[in-house]
């Protein structure tokens, strides 16, 4: 199994980046997909899962309206469209992907068992 992420970049605040996350060796049909983030000194924060039905779910407090996630099942890719970007969304951005399991939240890093390698979102003006 790979991930393998990108998009990030370094954007003015009000801007949008859109990240993606090339699966291989799983299927996004199966497994959800999550997206973290961490910025510097502070812990790995959940973002924002698209599940493997087809349901997405957000961290409200810190994306609300903001971010969305999606996926395209043909290119085994996930997206998280990052709109209104603000300084403080500065961090590396990690997509994770987890297989389906009942009573799970899919918010914490737990329940992810595979990563990519994170690209890094720098939010300035």
């Amino acid at each position: 199994v790979q991930l393998i992420d990108a998009g990030g970049g370094l954007v003015q605040p009000g801007a949008s980046l859109r990240l993606s996350c090339v699966a291989s060796g799983l299927s996004l049909s199966t497994y959800t997909m999550g997206w973290f983030r961490q910025a510097p000194g502070k812990e790995r924060e959940w973002v924002a899962a698209i599940f493997w039905s087809g349901a997405h779910q957000y961290n409200v407090d810190s994306v609300k309206g903001r971010f969305t996630a999606s996926r395209d099942l043909a290119k085994n890719t996930a997206y998280l469209q990052m709109n209104s970007l603000r300084p403080e969304d500065t961090a590396v951005y990690y997509c994770a992907a987890g297989a389906r399991r009942a009573g799970a939240t899919m918010t914490t890093e737990g329940e992810y068992g595979y990563w990519a390698q994170g690209t890094q979102v720098t939010v300035s003006s």
